[in-house]
């Protein structure tokens, strides 16, 4: 299937340095409030890349809240994304809003947030997604969706009086950003690209090639 032919100008808008925020998480929570405002689909998805050093992995989480100390997503600590985490804590991150010919990566360290901030998280969550974080051990071999619902079942039953409890299998992670870059679509390809970096607590703002 050849799709060299297949693409279509981004001619919505331009972003000029004027237009932008000093402050890198100023401008995330101002695009992020307009890709709401324009209905984009699932706006907190991102897809999240880990490596171990060897293998490269890459799926979609969503983020749950964000803050000038980083931008928080939640997971099974036996993960995939986990465990290369724990060798390698260097992950990228990608917001594609495509919808409004718009991307922001961002590149950084993880580092788990505290017991009682992901306590208070889970408590947050319906009843049958606490009880979905008892019953699966993530990225683990199974051998069926039956499987899978009879340890629903299990955990429904077991707790079926009073709270779900935090796993200690099961929490919070923070990426803490060294740079956020915000892409808008332009035509002709000549994409407009600003690059937050953070030298020593300051963030400088620098245009990039497209």
């Amino acid at each position: 299937m050849d799709l060299t032919h297949h693409h279509n100008q981004f001619l919505k808008k331009g972003l000029t340095r004027l237009e932008l925020e000093d402050d890198p998480f100023k401008q995330f929570e101002l695009w992020f409030k307009q890709a709401e405002h324009e209905n984009i689909s699932e706006p907190s998805a991102m897809s999240l890349a880990t490596t171990n050093g060897v293998d490269v992995s890459l799926r979609t989480v969503l983020l749950k809240y964000f803050d000038q100390q980083g931008f928080v997503f939640f997971t099974n600590y036996g993960s995939t994304k986990a465990k290369q985490i724990a060798i390698n804590p260097q992950v990228a991150l990608l917001f594609p809003w495509l919808a409004l010919e718009r991307q922001i990566k961002i590149t950084g360290r993880v580092e788990k947030i505290s017991t009682l901030e992901s306590a208070k998280y889970f408590a947050s969550r319906p009843k049958e997604s606490q009880l979905g974080a008892w019953a699966s051990q993530q990225s683990s071999h199974v051998s069926s969706r039956q499987f899978l619902v009879s340890q629903f079942e299990v955990m429904k039953n077991k707790f079926k009086q009073g709270e779900v409890p935090l796993p200690d299998f099961w929490g919070g992670y923070r990426v803490v950003p060294k740079t956020i870059e915000f892409w808008q679509g332009r035509e002709n390809r000549l994409h407009d690209r600003f690059i937050y970096e953070n030298m020593d607590g300051h963030w400088v703002i620098n245009r990039l090639a497209p």
